[in-house]
């Protein structure tokens, strides 16, 4: 207790004041002193790399940084697009190469017959049959095929037969003989009957003509 009361009683007195206040400012200017030296002394542990300027050279002062350009290295190792469309270009067939001559068919020829020439004409009754077995000339009689029978007319001679009533006409092939009845001239087959005339009206009256 004796040091406190002596502690207290320095720092009272006028000669503790004074060297309490020196002590002070001795420590102050220390402070001071140091800090300036630390503000001066370079920190080497402490330092930051510097800022690397990645804006292309010769752009001015606060533009936007653009992203980095290929090396040359890059640059040169690129193909080059001409050759290659020249190779493309190259490897496409000659249009030429790609075209085949065609040749126009030549225009079909066909072969002109001549009129056939009237040698005799005439008008009569017509008939048909549908009934037989062989024809005057030897082949079987076929209903369905343009035939006729006439009396004197030779085998295989034409005929054009007409039906004045509706301007129908066929044309029939001599191959049998007939008919055997009065007023009527030639004997027409079922099929040959029937393109002129109903097969319900059993005879017409006609018109013939002998073709060449």
């Amino acid at each position: 207790m004796a040091g406190k009361h002596a502690r207290a009683r320095f720092f009272r007195t006028p000669t503790g004041l004074a060297a309490a206040g020196a002590v002070a400012v001795v420590l102050v200017g220390a402070g001071a002193a140091g800090m300036a030296g630390l503000g001066t002394e370079p920190v080497a542990s402490t330092s930051l790399p510097a800022p690397v300027d990645a804006t292309t050279p010769g752009a001015p002062a606060g533009s936007a940084t653009a992203a980095p350009g290929p090396t040359p290295e890059a640059t040169t190792a690129a193909p080059s697009r001409a050759p290659d469309r020249a190779s493309r270009a190259s490897s496409r067939p000659s249009p030429s190469s790609t075209r085949t001559s065609t040749k126009k068919p030549a225009a079909k020829r066909t072969a002109t017959t001549p009129a056939a020439r009237v040698v005799q004409s005439g008008s009569c009754g017509a008939s048909y049959y549908d009934q037989g077995q062989v024809t005057a000339n030897g082949e079987a009689f076929d209903p369905n095929a343009m035939t006729a029978a006439h009396k004197t007319l030779p085998f295989d001679t034409r005929v054009r037969v007409t039906n004045p009533d509706n301007g129908r006409s066929v044309l029939v092939r001599i191959n049998d003989r007939g008919p055997f009845v009065a007023g009527r001239c030639i004997d027409l087959s079922r099929a040959a009957f029937a393109a002129i005339a109903s097969l319900d009206l059993g005879a017409v009256d006609v018109r013939y003509e002998v073709l060449d």
